[in-house]
């Protein structure tokens, strides 16, 4: 029994795997039929990469004069110090933090902690969107530096003083205050104080990974693709197939351990209702079938791209509105494999479960059942020791009887020459 279900954990995590991925491509054109088919390209990925965030109208886009990548801010200590563990770093103890236009007061007149190492623990203590470290560069009598990080890009000041208020009394040296990111996006101009731009072009991400040359541009394309919509389709038919050939396996005469199993007739049901699925619009696409999709006598999809090639705009149009998106038309349907395959919530796992509690309890059965055996045999030796004692008594009362008979039987015999004589 455990071996049976040990083999069928196996066969369902298979099956598993290829309803995930059969849901997974319908959830992939439900994104393509909510994006319109869209992809996003760049013209120089190594300035500016580019991705769909929602947008759902072609379009074309020119960057350039990419004059500064945004940059975190960063400062050592401009003096350096003998230990990073005695030497005084405040004359009061107290020092000022600057970050942006934010200030924080640096306490450092607890005993033990007017020091490198104390000002590095009280500084990363105080939330303040910095990191500092004590670096030690191994030269000169005074090698240890505190190095202070913001741990955001942008422009902004950071120091610290030793008076406050007083920015002529900062320690830090002021090489580097950050830096924004500054470019142009057809013709206008944009600072960000990210490299990650997601709130200047409606529904499309870029990064800016690098300067420009003077007069190098960049652009963006949105732009709707039948080849990625193709690829798509062709996709679903394997892995639909796929599942095909791993229920079918279940099913029938020669059907493995899962036969009659309800997780395997849920499967047969929604990819019945993905098969059969038609919209209720009034276009020439409402079923796959209208997508060059086709079916064979044993249920099997295939693609026929020259028919899917052959389809009008008109038409790829209405495949986007037939496909819908995550939650509405075709795309909808992969929640409903999603339900069996998921790993956590899924009916699968919940079986496995059921599985693993089965294996527990016949487990725990033959532990209670080697017990009692092991009781029975241990009740059994101690009462053939007994016996063997028991035995050995009497084989000893036997022999002492044996030998009062044989006794006996002499005193008798020289009565009896007594007499004669």
């Amino acid at each position: 029994e455990q071996a049976d279900l040990l083999t069928k954990k196996q066969l369902l995590s298979d099956i598993s795997g290829t309803v995930d991925t059969l849901g997974s491509n319908i959830g992939s054109l439900g994104s393509i039929g909510e994006n319109r088919g869209l992809s996003a390209s760049s013209s120089n990925t190594s300035r500016v990469t580019v991705t769909l965030n929602g947008a759902t109208q072609p379009g074309s886009y020119v960057i350039s004069d990419i004059t500064s990548v945004a940059e975190a801010s960063s400062e050592t200590t401009a003096s350096g110090y003998a230990t990073a563990d005695s030497t005084a770093v405040s004359t009061d103890g107290t020092l000022e933090l600057v970050v942006g236009n934010n200030t924080y007061t640096v306490d450092l007149t607890a005993a033990g902690k007017n020091n490198l190492n104390g000002l590095r623990d009280a500084i990363n203590g105080l939330g303040s969107g910095v990191v500092a470290s004590v670096v030690d560069t191994g030269t000169g009598s005074q090698p240890n530096y505190l190095s202070i990080t913001a741990t955001s890009t942008g422009t902004q000041t950071l120091q610290l003083r030793e008076t406050a208020g007083d920015a002529s009394s900062n320690i830090l040296t002021a090489n580097n205050q950050g830096a924004n990111a500054v470019f142009k996006l057809d013709g206008l101009d944009v600072v960000s104080s990210d490299n990650v731009i997601n709130d200047v072009v409606p529904g499309l991400t870029f990064t800016i990974q690098s300067t420009t040359d003077v007069g190098e541009q960049v652009t963006l394309t949105l732009a709707s693709s039948r080849g990625g919509l193709a690829t798509a389709l062709s996709d679903l038919v394997n892995s639909y197939n796929d599942t095909l050939t791993k229920v079918e396996a279940q099913v029938g005469k020669t059907a493995g351990l899962l036969s009659g199993d309800y997780i395997i007739r849920d499967i047969q049901t929604q990819m019945r209702v993905l098969a059969s699925y038609r919209s209720t619009g009034s276009s020439n696409v409402n079923s796959l079938m209208d997508l060059g999709i086709e079916f064979d006598t044993n249920g099997r999809m295939s693609f026929d791209s020259s028919q899917f090639y052959s389809l009008s705009d008109n038409d790829i149009s209405a495949a986007f509105d037939f496909l819908g998106s995550s939650t509405t038309g075709f795309g909808a349907l992969a929640d409903n494999f999603k339900q069996i395959s998921d790993p956590v919530t899924g009916l699968i796992k919940t079986q496995r479960d059921q599985y693993d509690v089965a294996d527990q309890r016949l487990s725990d059965q033959m532990t209670a059942l080697t017990d009692r055996i092991d009781y029975m045999q241990s009740s059994l030796l101690t009462k053939l020791q007994q016996a063997d004692v028991l035995l050995s008594q009497l084989e000893s009362q036997q022999t002492m009887l044996d030998s009062n008979i044989q006794d006996r039987k002499s005193t008798r015999l020289n009565s009896s020459h007594t007499d004669i004589s």
